[in-house]
């Protein structure tokens, strides 16, 4: 059966990005793309020139995915603090986010790659903009007290960030419970609520 060009491009996007989380940014190749779905270098590159080009899109895809669930968790019929709640514990390194070690190799490899940068900057506004949304909407309804929901869902991406770098690349250097522990402490900080308020059933 023959792809669509949308279909033949998800296919190519999906097995880049398999390919980076084995390999790495810096040893991928056309040639590792094209052998993992048995077709030529020449049809990956007819559909994505350049191999920066490849993998800038690759991010893209992950991104969307990874946002397509946010979106999911905080869209939610709840309150805006269990909505927080999920969000933070799925993104955070201990939960079941996007591949941590994919998007480490993303951060580091954008630091040289103009067109990779532009997806990793877009994918972390949007982040911080989706939970800075719901927190306004909690502080709004009464829910619990915030004076910066910006400043406060940058401070959470930050540490939850931070926290992804030392599990994924230092395994052991912080246990999984002691992390998330850390992460709801944070919410609550930030929420101005009691923890307790986090550990609840939903």
């Amino acid at each position: 059966m023959r792809l669509s060009v949308a279909e033949r491009q998800g296919e190519l996007l999906r097995a880049a990005v398999e390919q980076i989380e084995a390999r790495g940014v810096a040893a991928v190749r056309i040639a590792d793309v094209a052998a993992a779905l048995g077709v030529s270098n020449a049809l990956v590159l007819y559909h994505f020139s350049t191999k920066e080009k490849l993998v800038a899109a690759a991010f893209a895809h992950a991104a969307e995915d990874d946002l397509a669930r946010l979106r999911k968790l905080l869209g939610r019929r709840t309150t805006a603090l269990r909505r927080l709640r999920a969000a933070v514990r799925w993104y955070a390194p201990t939960g079941q986010a996007k591949g941590w070690r994919l998007w480490i190799e993303g951060w580091a490899a954008a630091l040289r790659e103009p067109a990779l940068r532009e997806v990793t900057r877009d994918l972390d506004r949007r982040w911080k903009a989706a939970l800075a949304e719901v927190i306004a909407e909690g502080v709004s309804d009464g829910e619990f007290s915030c004076p910066d929901p910006q400043a406060a869902a940058l401070r959470l991406t930050a540490l939850l960030d931070g926290l992804a770098v030392q599990l994924t690349s230092y395994p052991g250097s912080v246990p999984r419970a002691r992390a998330q522990e850390w992460a709801d402490e944070a919410l609550a900080r930030e929420l101005g609520v009691a923890r307790e308020r986090l550990t609840g059933r939903a």
